[in-house]
């Protein structure tokens, strides 16, 4: 069992790698929003560049709208509606 100490340490621990992970994910972020501006200068949605493909495309799907259908039919939503079990973990100060 860890001591109290350990414990917030292992918690300082936590906290530095989630900020380095930000960091990453946030450098990662811009360089992709770098090739997209690239794919639109070039005016397409597909880039060669030695071995790699960038495609950037337009994609069209069809979602269900749940709240509306919630709005409209709410007794067979309610029927269909099942309760999920799950575990949250989170840290506060």
């Amino acid at each position: 069992m860890m001591t109290t100490n350990q414990i917030i340490e292992q918690i300082n621990r936590l906290n530095e790698w989630e900020a380095l992970l930000e960091d990453v994910k946030a450098q990662a972020e811009a360089i992709r929003d770098t090739l997209k501006a690239e794919c639109e200068e070039r005016d397409t949605e597909e880039l060669v560049a030695g071995g790699y493909v960038i495609r950037w495309t337009s994609v069209l799907s069809n979602r269900f709208d749940s709240t509306s259908f919630k709005r409209e039919y709410k007794e067979v939503y309610n029927h269909y509606v099942k309760q999920v079990y799950s575990r949250r973990f989170s840290i506060s100060c």
